[in-house]
């Protein structure tokens, strides 16, 4: 350990008046408090100003626990006993105060990228990557989680300025004023203002497919190779992706961020309120739509399918909002029904018991 690892404090790691309060709330005094900093298969590295350890849930928390949102996140803020050899047991999790996650289409669990995040900077590369729809279900997933999104265009060496102002413009007509960085890590361009979007104390996570440039712009605000990245793919004109773990790190200027993994998939899980806000354009119409339970698919008096025929709805916003809404009530749906089955279950258990008990009476 450095230095300045035991010089720390838990501000600097981010903790604030609502994690004080939760903690103190929770009847965990006599536990140190430590931040996830890292995730490794069955133990997690937590960072604390006693110093950093290599930290285990306990078996009592495995078995109480139901879904993977139960198990602790990068990001999370965890009471644990301090062991000896810098090791470490995960007493309890936090309340969080934000949660990122996502589903992979063949999964009904969905997976969680990152907890207490304030700020996610949503990475495309200006090469085959760009893609309008998936910036959609980002901003959809950050949305829902309450949390404040950026979008990163990387790689703006590859494309010329004006093409580069066209995408921009597409973004703005798609998606209203919401921020837009340009960068180039390469090119040392637009490092500047993603640097003075980080506040100290704050918190930010580097969302993207593999090899948009996350690891690299980290690097570069870190001022270190402190991440491995590759070089470019001359057949593909792509970064070849080595980032295998959420991890997170500590700006000079105060800052914490967590790099991810890039990802293929962006499912949505528990997204209605993320949907309404980055589709509020479609939801107004649907206020004027002749059945209150319109699916905007081929009723009659749809006014979202006649702003569609009137050219006054973009039809690439209007067919992710479909899908992206059909994922959604896919997810709910699926969820019902296993909670059904939990509940079918759990009588059938009663039942069970009562039988026995009545036969050893």
């Amino acid at each position: 350990m450095t230095d300045e690892t035991t010089k720390i404090k838990l501000e600097d790691l981010g903790y604030d008046e609502f994690f004080d309060s939760k903690y103190r709330s929770s009847g965990l005094e006599g536990l140190s408090i430590g931040r996830v900093v890292a995730e490794h298969k069955e133990a997690y590295r937590v960072k604390s100003p006693n110093g950093e350890y290599l930290a285990k849930i306990t078996g009592k928390q495995i078995f109480k626990a139901v879904k993977r949102a139960d198990y602790p996140a990068v990001g999370d803020w965890v009471a644990i006993s301090e062991l000896d050899g810098k090791k470490a047991v995960i007493r309890h999790i936090l309340p969080r105060k934000t949660i990122l996650k996502k589903k992979y289409s063949d999964k009904q669990d969905a997976q969680v990228i990152a907890a207490n995040i304030d700020t996610a900077f949503i990475v495309e590369a200006m090469d085959r990557d760009y893609n309008l729809n998936r910036l959609e279900r980002y901003l959809v997933l950050t949305n829902e989680a309450g949390i404040e999104p950026v979008i990163v265009l990387n790689k703006t060496d590859l494309i010329p300025e004006i093409e580069l102002d066209q995408r921009i413009k597409e973004i703005k007509n798609r998606f209203g004023e919401i921020d837009v960085l340009r960068t180039s890590a390469v090119e040392n361009r637009g490092l500047d203002e993603l640097t003075n979007r980080i506040s100290k104390g704050k918190t930010y996570c580097f969302l993207g497919s593999s090899g948009v440039g996350k690891s690299s712009l980290i690097n570069k605000l870190l001022k270190k190779n402190a991440i491995e990245t590759r070089e470019i793919s001359g057949s593909t004109g792509k970064g070849r992706h080595t980032t295998t773990t959420r991890e997170m790190y500590f700006l000079e200027s105060g800052g914490i961020v967590i790099d991810n993994p890039g990802t293929r998939e962006v499912g949505i899980t528990e997204a209605g309120t993320g949907i309404e806000h980055v589709f509020d354009e479609i939801i107004s119409l649907s206020q004027k739509c002749k059945y209150v339970d319109c699916a905007h698919v081929r009723e009659p008096g749809c006014a979202v399918l006649q702003a569609l025929r009137e050219g006054k709805l973009d039809k690439a916003k209007y067919e992710n909002y479909i899908k992206l809404r059909k994922e959604n009530e896919f997810y709910e749906m699926t969820d019902a029904d296993k909670k059904k089955k939990e509940r079918r279950f759990g009588k059938f258990l009663k039942k069970a018991i009562d039988q026995l008990k009545e036969l050893e009476s």
